[in-house]
């Protein structure tokens, strides 16, 4: 079963659907149907947009097998330790050129990240503040002792 298969079973069987009655909203057969689902044949590119709104997901979600759930690509390396490490005493170690003068060997917390960029807040001899900074000038993190 490909990717592309696997995902229109699954929907269809979500939304309580037997392979005839979507083969019938789809105007093919249901032979048609299961060899999509086993991956045998691949849907032509001009149904894409129609499996999908039957379905009720985005063609993208269809399409791109990194795409594990409606409309949001799994959680990944980077992301994946920005996201363990949300509220947690870390210190962040920058590339020589992406120093940022008011993090260097500050303990912070990583407050939220989306995408490229994270808010950290800290408490520095300036007083507590909080910067959005780009996740690329980050070279590692460590996690820090929390505070009892």
């Amino acid at each position: 079963m490909t990717e592309l298969g696997n995902k229109i079973a699954m929907k269809r069987k979500d939304l309580g659907m037997t392979q005839t009655e979507f083969a019938d909203k789809m105007s093919v057969t249901r032979q048609t149907v299961s060899r999509w689902e086993a991956g045998t044949v691949m849907p032509d590119i001009d149904k894409i947009g129609e499996i999908a709104s039957i379905l009720g997901v985005s063609c993208d979600y269809l399409l791109k097998d990194e795409m594990t759930e409606v409309g949001k690509a799994p959680v990944k390396g980077v992301s994946r330790l920005l996201q363990s490490a949300m509220g947690k005493v870390v210190r962040l170690n920058f590339f020589d050129e992406e120093a940022d003068i008011d993090l260097y060997n500050t303990d912070c917390r990583i407050m939220d990240f989306e995408g490229n960029w994270m808010k950290v807040e800290a408490i520095t001899k300036k007083g507590r503040i909080e910067k959005l900074i780009p996740v690329s000038s980050v070279l590692s993190l460590e996690f820090g002792k929390e505070e009892d």
